[in-house]
């Protein structure tokens, strides 16, 4: 199998009346998320232009989850009765540059909102590696960028509107509602349909990125601290062959315009010369500037350019988060799996996330390290190595992305988020009847 790591975005959906299906599987392709790996289970497909759309189609129906930008490589957020997409909503509602907040619709993406924000002269805390993923789809599910004292994209959420089971519309904010903001946040797809998301801004920033090669994994034992806090950002990248992390990812951050010069070694690993793709093998033209070049924030804390529209080819996802004060033991642990590992795996990246208040995000309370497989596309393979890591892992508690492939029994993953009997406690009042419930959250969450 040829290697690629991203791919090809779905093609738009078609535009149709709110009560009438975009496609017809009976004579079109069926959807699809965006790996290709997983074939969505129903054919009703609705599109909702406006709330009062998103709270009449909500009404009427008994069963329905929203269809984002098909970035989950899991069915957390498939049905097999209906889905709403909300792709006719994804405009900046508001910014305001007192409080330092902007307000999007549900389904802005980052690659739009970036820009945006820093022609207004604000910036994000963090972005995701990939800039193609929705701003609500992102933070229901924790996902994250990377950096010691960063937290997930979510943590960026001040406030959000979402419309529950009954169409009623319900606000949240971190200011007025305490721990039920906390746990509406990274809520799953379990509590409503989101539709405005409030996002915490700051003054825009100027970073620059270096790569190098080669990082000895022994470096690790003795210097984990200082190399993930080598800069605003930093991300490993490993195979886990000849006993070294292959690529080292420092995103720095410029602070008053200032000018820097690399040092040529970093606890062993060689500067890299030229751009460098995450796979050695691949071609560096789509990921974003390094070799130290300045540019705005938005496009260097991406791997991937924001312009880059993902290439065509096929892959699937793993991540566990543990403990950070284990991380070395779990890096370590992960690889005495390497024989097992390497033929099924593209690159494995490993990153940092700080400590969160959010329920049901994967960082809950404890600093983390995310350990993330990108495999090839062979799922026979890959669910059998699984349970291997989950096994190597189980001493520190892994918290499995909750949009991503894992084998975990339910049991276990329920015990590793001690908020979890209160966040189902929240769901039963947002929605009593399980319209939102789907076969994954009634696996995970209640099996």
């Amino acid at each position: 199998m040829k290697k690629r790591t991203f791919l090809k975005l779905s093609s738009s959906l078609l535009t149709a009346p709110l009560m009438a299906p975009l496609v017809s599987w009976a004579t079109a392709e069926k959807l699809k998320n965006w790996a290709g790996n997983l074939v969505y289970s129903t054919d009703k497909l609705y599109k909702a232009d406006s709330i009062q759309q998103v709270q009449d189609f909500i009404r009427k129906q008994n069963k329905l989850k929203v269809l984002g930008t098909r970035h989950c490589f899991n069915s957390i957020a498939d049905s097999t009765h209906n889905f709403i997409s909300l792709e006719g909503m994804d405009e900046v509602v508001s910014l305001d540059t007192t409080a330092k907040t902007v307000t999007v619709d549900g389904r802005m993406k980052y690659g739009q909102l970036a820009p945006y924000l820093d022609e207004k002269g604000f910036a994000l805390h963090n972005l995701a590696s990939l800039p193609h993923i929705s701003v609500a789809g992102a933070c229901a599910t924790g996902t994250h960028g990377s950096g010691v004292k960063n937290g997930n994209l979510a943590t960026a959420v001040s406030g959000m509107e979402l419309i529950t089971a009954k169409g009623e519309t319900r606000t949240l904010s971190r200011a007025a509602d305490g721990e039920a903001f906390n746990a509406a946040v990274v809520h799953l797809g379990a509590l409503g349909v989101v539709t405005k998301v409030t996002l915490d801004v700051q003054p825009t920033f100027m970073m620059r990125q270096y790569v190098y090669e080669n990082l000895p994994m022994e470096q690790l034992k003795d210097h984990f601290e200082a190399i993930m806090s080598a800069g605003y950002s930093v991300s490993l990248f490993t195979d886990w062959q000849k006993h070294r992390i292959n690529e080292v990812w420092i995103k720095e951050k410029i602070e008053n315009g200032g000018t820097a010069t690399a040092n040529p070694d970093f606890f062993g690993a060689k500067l890299a010369t030229k751009n460098l793709h995450p796979i050695a093998e691949l071609s560096a033209v789509n990921c974003t500037e390094q070799m130290g070049v300045p540019g705005p924030w938005y496009e260097r804390m991406p791997h991937f350019r924001m312009g880059f529209t993902p290439s065509s080819g096929k892959e699937l996802q793993s991540e566990y988060f543990v403990p950070r004060k284990n991380a070395v033991e779990a890096i370590l642990a992960v690889e005495k799996l390497r024989d097992q590992i390497s033929p099924h795996l593209m690159i494995t990246e490993l990153r940092t996330i700080d400590a969160d208040d959010l329920w049901m995000s994967m960082a809950y309370k404890q600093p983390s390290l995310a350990i993330h497989f990108t495999w090839k596309q062979d799922w026979d393979s890959v669910r059998k190595v699984l349970p291997m890591i989950e096994k190597e892992l189980g001493p520190f508690n892994p918290r499995p992305h909750w949009g991503k492939l894992f084998t975990l029994v339910p049991a276990q993953l329920q015990s590793r988020y001690e908020k979890m009997a209160d966040f189902k406690a929240m769901i039963k009042q947002y929605d009593p009847q399980g319209k939102f419930r789907n076969a994954f959250l009634e696996t995970n969450l209640y099996s």
